[in-house]
């Protein structure tokens, strides 16, 4: 058995090269103070999810299904399982499939996340305005 003696020296130097790498995989925790900031893709919107049930949740207060890939992440942008919030609402950054409707994206949001202004379901977004939206003056009318 002279082929086992010779491979054994190389996996002795394999091994001891893994021990010594650093673990540059571990991810840094996110600051108290709310220094690390996340992004969110521009399509996001902003609402409250309810988990109900493995595949069914309550979109801003109405009932959605989830998706089959549906991805949570929370305050520190790891993935959390959906069914350990079931029973609980959050607010949320969201993404739906654009042919089915399903949930398929949720960010919980922290507290200083949640108080920056995010489109909404139903909220006009444009930088512009119609006269008429302007208020009139009050000296006219």
């Amino acid at each position: 058995m002279t082929r086992c003696t010779r491979l054994f020296p190389c996996w002795a130097v394999l091994a001891i090269a893994l021990a010594w790498l650093p673990a540059g995989a571990e991810q840094q925790p996110l600051a108290a103070s709310g220094a690390g900031v996340r992004s969110f893709p521009a399509a996001a919107l902003r609402g409250s999810v309810t988990f109900v049930a493995a595949n069914k949740v309550q979109l801003n207060g109405q009932p959605v299904r989830s998706a089959p890939g549906l991805r949570v992440f929370d305050a520190r942008n790891h993935l959390v399982m959906p069914h350990t919030l079931r029973g609980k609402t959050y607010t949320v950054h969201y993404l739906t499939e654009r042919s089915t409707g399903m949930l398929h994206t949720v960010w919980l949001l922290t507290e200083a996340e949640a108080a920056r202004p995010r489109a909404a379901p139903g909220m006009v977004v444009r930088n512009f305005s119609f006269e008429s939206e302007q208020p009139e003056p009050a000296g006219q009318r």
